[in-house]
């Protein structure tokens, strides 16, 4: 069974060795989102901090993260999105290779949509890389609508699907 619960900064050694696992999985893939400098500590300790880092468990193990924000990147208005509209954003959203397809990242978006429920925001957003096939399929799967192709200026040469989904007031 899993567990999602706000990560503790305990927990940042376990989640960088989580992502020291999908980091090369993820470049063997073609997937260059993220490297030996992205996500790093510092980038999750700060998510601690704010208390927007969750983290899935399973038997007492990390098998996934994912920060859960209101931080929209300036670029998703190249979308059409409007990103002074309160939104909630998932970030650095991985799974350990050991765990994957077993509904960790699933886990992780129902919870940022529980969050979202919880403050009374109706939109959810997300981004990924576009060589991310996986996360292509999950997303619509969820009820995300693709809406449309970005760059960030701090992933230089990557491209990035963007995705909503709207919630019912």
């Amino acid at each position: 069974m899993v567990t999602i619960r706000l990560a503790t900064l305990a927990d940042i050694p376990s989640i960088m060795e989580l992502i020291a696992g999908v980091v090369p999985i993820m470049n063997a893939a073609g997937n260059f989102q993220w490297d030996t400098t992205y996500p790093n500590a510092q980038v999750f300790t700060n998510d601690v901090v704010q208390e927007q880092l969750w983290v899935a468990e399973m038997d007492g193990v990390i098998t996934g993260v994912a920060a859960i924000t209101t931080d929209q990147d300036p670029e998703y208005a190249d979308v059409g999105w409007n990103i002074t509209e309160f939104a909630i954003v998932t970030h650095r959203l991985a799974v350990s290779i050991a765990h994957q397809g077993a509904g960790i990242a699933k886990a992780l978006l129902n919870k940022a949509e529980t969050v979202a429920i919880e403050r009374g925001i109706e939109v959810l957003r997300i981004d990924t890389n576009s060589e991310n096939k996986a996360t292509q399929k999950l997303f619509p799967a969820l009820g995300y609508t693709y809406a449309g192709e970005i760059t960030l200026n701090f992933r230089q040469g990557l491209r990035f699907f963007c995705y909503e989904k709207r919630l019912k007031p």
